[in-house]
């Protein structure tokens, strides 16, 4: 399969269990890990857990298993890696203290001037 045919797995099963604010960050050329990496917010661990299983499954059906997957039963953020596409699923709490989407989008031309010692304090 090919990336784009490995996010729409992914996005439909994240669909179909209604998971929130879904994302889909292209990290070509910022990252030789992956091509793109989806992340989704579930309402509870059982929700997080849920997605992520529900990822897991459809990507197993479609002859394309996860090399692996991380995060417990109990766990607030679980990564499903599928490859060329890792699907990060994580509660709200998780999701902000993290903020993945920022992380990944900057870009060559976007960073931040450096911050002033005196800004420190």
């Amino acid at each position: 399969m090919n990336s784009k045919e490995v996010i729409d797995l992914a996005v439909t099963a994240i669909e179909d269990m209604k998971g929130i604010d879904l994302v889909v960050i292209d990290i070509i050329g910022k990252s030789s890990i992956a091509d793109a990496m989806v992340v989704v917010t579930g309402t509870s661990q059982r929700h997080v857990r849920s997605l992520a299983e529900s990822v897991r499954l459809s990507a197993k059906e479609a002859n394309h298993p996860p090399l692996g997957v991380e995060g417990g039963d109990s766990s607030d953020w679980v990564l499903v890696d599928l490859g060329d596409v890792i699907v990060h699923v994580m509660t709200e709490e998780k999701r902000e203290f993290y903020s993945l989407e920022k992380l990944w989008s900057v870009g060559p031309g976007d960073e931040e001037p450096p911050m002033d010692a005196t800004e420190l304090n």
